[in-house]
C-alpha cells in the first residue's frame, strides 16, 4: 500500500516511480518524472526568467484566448503517456511542467492538467537545467509527438524553434533579439523577439 510523503529525503532519487507515486508526494520541493526517473527543477526562477515567462504569455495569450486552444503556464502538470498502454496511473511514468504549454485537443485536460502530448511546449532555461532542456527533454518531446518546441535562452537572449516533421524535430534559423518570430505550427501567431526579453 503506498502511503504519503512529506520528506523528499524519503524518495530514492536514483529509484523508479510512476504517476501513482507522484500524487503521493506532499513536500515543498518541485519534481518532474521523465520515464519513472526523478528530476530536481531548478529552485524558484529568477526574476529575469518570471519577466520572459509574463512577456511570452502576454503574446500568446493575444492569438490563443481567440481559438478553441487553451494556454497553461507552470505549474501545470502534463502527463506523457503511451496511447497503446492502459492510462491508469500506475502506468504513466512522466510527469513534466514545461514553463508554458498550448492545448489544443480539449478532451486532454483534466482536474489534474493534460493527459498527453500538448502541441505547442515552450521551455526557458535556467542555470544549471539547461542540459534537461536541451537534451532528454528535446527526445521526450519528439518521442511523444509534441508538434512544435521552444528554448528560450534569456542569457544569449535567443529562441530555438523545433518543428515535427515526420516524427523528427527539424530546427529553424535561431530567433536573435532583432528578429521576428512566427510560428509554423500557429503562422498567425508573430511578435517581435526582443518583446520577449523587455524588463
Amino acid at each position: 500500500m503506498s502511503q504519503i510523503i512529506t520528506n523528499i529525503d524519503d524518495l530514492d532519487l536514483n529509484g523508479s516511480y510512476t504517476y501513482a507515486d507522484y500524487l503521493l508526494w506532499q513536500f515543498s520541493e518541485r519534481l518532474e518524472l521523465i520515464k519513472g526517473k526523478i528530476f530536481k527543477m531548478s529552485p524558484a526562477p529568477n526574476s529575469f526568467h518570471q519577466d520572459i515567462s509574463m512577456n511570452l504569455t502576454r503574446s500568446l495569450d493575444r492569438f490563443f484566448y481567440k481559438t478553441n486552444c487553451k494556454m497553461y503556464i507552470a505549474p501545470f502538470d502534463v502527463r506523457l503517456i503511451n496511447f497503446k498502454e492502459s492510462t491508469d496511473n500506475n502506468k504513466i511514468i512522466t510527469v513534466i511542467q514545461p514553463d508554458l504549454c498550448v492545448i489544443c485537443d480539449r478532451s486532454k485536460i483534466d482536474e489534474k492538467g493534460c493527459l498527453g502530448a500538448p502541441d505547442l511546449i515552450i521551455e526557458i532555461l535556467s542555470p544549471g537545467n539547461s542540459k534537461k532542456e536541451m537534451d532528454i527533454k528535446f527526445d521526450l518531446y519528439q518521442e511523444n509527438k509534441v508538434l512544435e518546441y521552444w528554448i528560450v535562452n534569456p542569457t544569449d537572449k535567443t529562441i530555438l524553434i523545433y518543428v515535427l516533421k515526420d516524427d523528427i524535430y527539424i530546427g529553424l534559423k535561431p530567433f536573435i533579439e532583432d528578429s521576428k518570430l512566427q510560428s509554423p505550427t500557429f503562422p498567425k501567431l508573430k511578435f517581435a523577439v526582443k518583446k520577449a526579453f523587455e524588463v
